[in-house]
């Protein structure tokens, strides 16, 4: 028999049981809709991720307090009481070839405490964070104003009780209306315990969208040794912990290495460390947050695809048993082919191709709802994804989802396989049949 008679054969032995058919394709139809789905939400997921990463600006580092150690289990970076603006104003002082800028940053709610900061003004309230910078925090992080003006030397100098507003802060609290020139208060702190200030509103930033451990939209700014002043954090004698972060800006990212450790150098001599002991502080670059985020999503991408792949093997072994059921059903008219001259290769290749055909058909199937399911989720719901990469956590609001060529060739090939392996079996129990012993079957 000619391939192109074989392959007809085989489709009319498939349209004559219709209704097995498609229930045999629908494992398969629901194996790859599902690599399909997940696939698109983990590529965007991780577009998400990227997106936001490369949103803190160009070319930055950052340095964190703790070691990412504890005698009493893990302690993330950032929960450790060992940076303050001292040690920021010493590494811009080093003027380490290829530091471009240097802005020091303290939150409330900070790393490890459970209470965070409210925003008020005229009976209207928002949850928000509170950070404390300096005036180079603009240009290190690529985080202008939109209206008004940022935080000056002078506000720095006199501890301004002067607030820069984020555009959702502003939205929330003012509407359409103007804010510049506004009194309005920020309480820190839980319950009857908290303290709060008011503070004159003299700018508005940029829309910017979440990031690393704060949504841009969403913060209220202040001078950072207003912050420091206020806000109830400890204190040792070396001065005020609640620098949570220094963020770097370089000029050129080939030089990070030689930058991390002249930084490193600086900060163990600040901090009397010892040779022996451990750095207290945590330094990583953009490029590092990039990598590890990327690394996790890919790991997670792996879990959720073996996940859909259990879907392919269930429905490859329900393509076998329907395959082996059909052998059986058909023995007769096997041995009506053997007798008049079909070879043994001509019947493997027949339940073959109908393999290959149930599972294709299946995967074209399930490319199709994966889709559909990917645009239904994209257009009628929002998702919250909240991913921990060391002490980065990262806020992606109304997920995207991308389907990409590669997975949907991946799963037509994957729909495919599932048809060849799991049909193979069959294929050869229905080729090796004798014609004389089939004959005789009713």
């Amino acid at each position: 028999m000619s391939p192109s008679d074989v392959i007809m054969t085989a489709l009319i032995a498939l349209r004559s049981n219709i209704l097995r058919t498609l229930l045999t394709m629908l494992g398969i139809i629901i194996g790859i809709s599902a690599v399909i789905a997940l696939t698109a939400a983990g590529q965007g997921a991780q577009k998400g991720v990227t997106d936001r990463i490369k949103g803190l600006g160009s070319n930055l580092m950052f340095i964190q307090p703790g070691n990412g150690k504890t005698t009493t289990g893990l302690q993330l970076p950032g929960q450790g009481p060992a940076l303050f603006l001292e040690d920021a104003r010493a590494i811009d002082a080093a003027q380490i070839d290829g530091v471009d800028a240097v802005a020091s940053q303290g939150t409330a709610p900070a790393p490890g405490l459970p209470f965070g900061a409210t925003a008020i003004y005229r009976g209207q309230n928002t949850s928000t964070t509170l950070l404390g910078t300096e005036t180079t925090y603009q240009y290190v992080r690529d985080f202008y104003v939109s209206s008004g003006r940022f935080i000056t030397d002078d506000d720095v100098n006199k501890k301004a009780l002067v607030v820069v507003l984020g555009a959702r802060v502003k939205q929330q609290l003012f509407g359409d209306k103007d804010p510049i020139g506004e009194s309005m208060r920020v309480t820190v702190g839980p319950g009857n315990f908290s303290v709060g200030f008011n503070f004159t509103v003299v700018g508005v930033m940029e829309e910017k969208g979440a990031t690393s451990s704060t949504d841009q939209d969403n913060v209220v700014i202040t001078p950072l040794p207003s912050f420091q002043a206020r806000v109830p954090f400890i204190r040792n004698a070396r001065g005020f912990t609640n620098v949570s972060q220094i963020n770097i800006k370089v000029k050129n990212r080939s030089k990070l290495p030689e930058i991390k450790q002249a930084i490193t150098d600086i900060l163990r001599k600040r901090h009397n460390l010892a040779e022996d002991k451990e750095s207290d502080f945590f330094i990583q670059s953009q490029s590092d947050v990039l990598a590890t985020a990327t690394e996790v999503d890919r790991t997670l991408s792996v879990l959720l695809v073996s996940i859909a792949l259990i879907s392919l093997i269930v429905g490859g072994i329900g393509i076998m048993n329907i395959m082996l059921v059909s052998v059986s059903e058909r023995t007769r008219e096997i041995g009506i082919r053997k007798a008049v001259g079909a070879k043994r290769r001509d019947i493997l290749m027949q339940f073959i191709i109908e393999a290959l055909v149930v599972t294709t058909c299946g995967g074209l199937l399930g490319v199709a709802g994966g889709v559909a399911i990917t645009q239904i989720l994209q257009h009628d719901f929002n998702y919250h994804i909240n991913l921990l990469v060391t002490s980065f956590q990262l806020d992606v609001n109304g997920s995207t989802y991308v389907v990409t060529p590669q997975w949907i060739i991946a799963g037509l090939g994957m729909s495919a396989a599932t048809g060849l392996v799991f049909g193979v079996y069959p294929a050869w129990r229905a080729a090796r049949l004798d014609p004389i012993e089939a004959l005789r079957r009713e």
